[in-house]
């Protein structure tokens, strides 16, 4: 597995893990189709989030939720409808989310949510 995809994976574990202790059920994960890719998508009573995560090794390029912009956000709201129409599943709540996470060397990583981010 190469570097980026692993620090990808290790970042979308700290996020379903702070998403489990909030009380979520992760329902879904790498959830793929011709549009893109979502990272997680969470439960909890009537409430469905669709969280994307960002995970950097590196302040190089700045935070890492600039990198869900408009373009991004657009993508993931498509994404969203198509995981919802493929289950039939319309939640009472929806909420989408970006979760960060900096894993700078020999630093614990920073995990930090963005709750209804967009």
């Amino acid at each position: 597995m190469d570097t980026r995809r692993a620090l990808g994976e290790s970042g979308e574990d700290l996020a379903a893990a702070l998403y489990r202790r909030q009380g979520f059920a992760i329902v879904d994960r790498n959830y793929r189709c011709r549009i893109g890719e979502l990272d997680i998508v969470a439960r909890r009573g009537s409430l469905l989030v669709f969280c994307e995560v960002k995970t950097r090794s590196s302040d190089r390029w700045g935070d890492p939720s600039e990198a869900v912009g408009p373009v991004k956000q657009g993508r993931l709201r498509r994404l969203a409808g198509h995981w919802l129409a493929t289950r039939r599943a319309w939640p009472a709540e929806i909420r989408f989310d970006v979760v960060t996470v900096s894993a700078l060397p020999g630093a614990p990583p920073r995990v930090i949510q963005l709750a209804d981010a967009f």
